[in-house]
């Protein structure tokens, strides 16, 4: 038999960790893999055959055992040298490095995404996707801080991430809420067993004209487990049975789905800086709005504020106008999140219930706010009524 470095030199490197919260096919395919670098192909074999006994259609799977079964007879260079379509064994190698990554490398549990500085109590559980691992992360908020649960591999857009376009087969970048549920009943066999439209374009995509629509979080077709990193046309791909493991931390219209080209992972005692700061400001807002002190409140917002079609100038003389009228005001807010804008932390977004009271008028509304650092200071650059 060959040694094992002459076998996929990629599975050579690294050590192999115990790896407490991955799935059940990457720990198969991570009991495999170990057992190659150990140089006990046969067991390798016998691992990869368990693993295809549940998963006949895990291609990744396939390619692996046709090397092996290869390596009885010669040495084999890399991953991928049993006949086939090069450009197929081209996306699987591909697929294997993002696995090997997470079995390898997987990201210390106790750390959490910066961009998820605080989640209202009542929202129980958060996903993040991070586009460089190739990998989904589900997060339970408790009193306790937040907490990584579980994570899947996962496939985005053809041509990566930062979608602006329709049909530029990238996947968008931002906070997006799952709006709905479409079962396979509605949909085409592409999408597998399901999927979970995405509220893409939202207001900062289409304040910066990207367009585009459905973009989902969906299945694989029944014949085959898995799709490679990056072959969406934009939409973030699981295979079927991860999609039904992730079924249960959803909640419609609520759970918070965070996509980014790269994760920032850090202690969770190291948010209670950049999550007070945000929150002095937030309440420093609302302080200079009830003090009825115009000139205060409107420098909390940025010149380049928009709310709707409303630019900055107009929505100035429209407070004016109406605080004019005021002789007290009271404002409340309760359900608050505060996120990292992927990619920008210079950029936040709250969203909160506010409780509007006047001496001539109550509202109550759902909001969501687009905070931005300028000159050192944050202000509202965006705002929603939801």
């Amino acid at each position: 038999m060959p040694s094992r470095l002459s076998l996929f030199p990629m599975l050579g490197m690294l050590a192999l960790p115990a790896v407490a919260d991955i799935g059940e096919v990457d720990r198969l395919l991570g009991s495999s893999v170990q057992e190659i670098r150990q140089n006990r192909l046969d067991r390798a074999l016998h691992s990869i055959d368990s693993l295809l006994e549940r998963h006949p259609n895990f291609r990744l799977a396939q390619l692996m055992k046709g090397d092996l079964l290869l390596a009885r007879a010669r040495p084999i260079s890399t991953l991928g040298n049993a006949p086939g379509a090069r450009e197929q064994q081209d996306e699987l190698r591909e697929e294997a490095k993002a696995r090997i990554l997470a079995i390898d490398a997987p990201v210390n549990p106790g750390l959490i995404p910066e961009e998820l500085l605080h989640i209202t109590a009542d929202i129980q559980y958060a996903i993040a996707v991070d586009a460089s691992r190739a990998r989904l992360y589900v997060f339970e908020n408790t009193a306790g801080g937040i907490h990584r649960i579980a994570d899947f591999y996962v496939t985005v857009g053809k041509f990566g991430i930062g979608k602006s376009k329709e049909g530029d087969k990238r996947t968008p970048v931002g906070l997006y809420t799952i709006t709905n549920f479409k079962p396979d009943s509605e949909l085409e066999e592409l999408y597998g067993i399901g999927a979970y439209p995405l509220s893409y374009p939202n207001e900062w995509d289409r304040r910066n004209g990207r367009n585009g629509y459905g973009i989902w979080l969906h299945g694989v077709p029944r014949n085959t487990y898995a799709r490679p990193p990056k072959a969406s046309d934009g939409c973030v791909v699981l295979s079927n049975d991860d999609l039904k493991s992730l079924a249960r931390y959803i909640s419609i219209g609520q759970t918070p789905v965070i996509i980014a080209p790269s994760l920032t992972w850090v202690n969770a005692g190291s948010l209670g800086t950049a999550r007070d700061e945000l929150q002095q400001a937030i309440d420093g807002w609302r302080k200079d709005w009830e003090s009825r002190d115009t000139d205060r409140l409107l420098g909390h917002y940025s010149p380049d504020f928009q709310s709707g079609a409303q630019r900055y100038q107009a929505f100035a003389e429209s407070k004016r106008r109406v605080n004019a009228a005021k002789d007290w005001i009271k404002v409340d807010l309760q359900r608050l999140s505060i996120f990292r804008q992927p990619g920008n932390k210079d950029m936040a977004i709250v969203t909160f219930d506010q409780d509007y009271r006047s001496n001539n008028l109550s509202d109550q509304s759902r909001k969501r706010q687009y905070w931005q650092r300028e000159n050192g200071r944050w202000r509202i650059i965006q705002e929603t009524i939801l």
